[in-house]
């Protein structure tokens, strides 16, 4: 059984002092790929020289998360045009509105986001997107764009019906992560997630967030990683009605098309 961790942020400092172990563990427990996320442009020109050191089974996106929105200008935007030439970097994102945070002020939000849409447009490449308690202006922005973007994912997708029905209406794909394993605020996901078709539901961890708590026995710490995205398989697969190689198999498949991986 192989998988692909959509989004994994294997640049933080979490997993300096043991990155090659999360690695080999992550491939033991059948993860055969990953796509390293860049939220900000020191953070994806990190994840690209991950992806670099390990050819065929680390991949990076680049772009820039809303919460860091506010530094994003002229020279950022030219950064990131940099690094969507190289093969290596496979999605614009993580990008996006977060309005639950608000890190950034919604202004800067929207100018980044809608200067990162152009940038999608521009290079073909797919988009990694972000969007907390801002689902009009989120999908009011994708609408502008609708038929210059090829592909799109909403990344660890939390939403409501609604939400999650507008996505699918557009053809957007869709991530989902260990939330749906949160007996407090993600028991919804495991009804929607039986609407998602098997060519637009993807999976990832977001490592090292989100530890999915329905893991046994319950590591010591809160770091989630990699390896955990079979148990994450098996829980969505449940909760689908079918066989977790079935989920795994179809997953993989999609993720693959999605940001044109190679087969590991």
């Amino acid at each position: 059984m192989q998988l692909v961790d959509i989004g994994a942020n294997l640049t933080h400092e979490s997993f300096r002092h043991d990155f090659a172990d999360v690695l080999a563990r992550a491939r033991a427990a059948g993860v055969a790929q990953l796509v390293v996320t860049g939220a900000s442009l020191q953070g994806a020109r990190d994840a690209l020289d991950l992806a670099r050191a390990h050819p065929g089974a680390l991949f990076a996106t680049a772009g820039v998360h809303p919460h860091h929105a506010s530094d994003f200008d002229a020279d950022t935007e030219a950064g990131l045009r940099e690094l969507h030439a190289q093969p290596e970097v496979v999605a614009v994102g993580e990008t996006g509105l977060d309005y639950f945070r608000d890190f950034s002020p919604r202004e800067a939000q929207l100018f980044a986001f809608e200067r990162q849409l152009e940038l999608a447009a521009d290079c073909g490449k797919p988009l990694f997107l972000h969007q907390r308690d801002a689902h009009a202006d989120f999908i009011a922005c994708m609408d502008n764009v609708r038929g210059r973007i090829q592909r799109a994912v909403v990344h660890c997708f939390t939403g409501t019906r609604e939400e999650l029905f507008d996505y699918l209406d557009r053809d957007f794909h869709i991530g989902i992560t260990g939330w749906i394993c949160d007996e407090r605020r993600g028991t919804h996901l495991r009804e929607l997630v039986k609407a998602i078709p098997a060519n637009r539901l993807m999976l990832e961890t977001d490592a090292p967030y989100l530890l999915p708590r329905t893991v046994k026995p319950a590591p010591s710490h809160r770091r989630n990683e990699p390896m955990y995205l079979a148990h994450i398989c098996t829980e969505v697969a449940r909760d689908r009605g079918e066989e977790a190689g079935i989920t795994a198999a179809n997953t993989t498949a999609t993720a693959r098309e999605f940001f044109s991986l190679p087969h590991a």
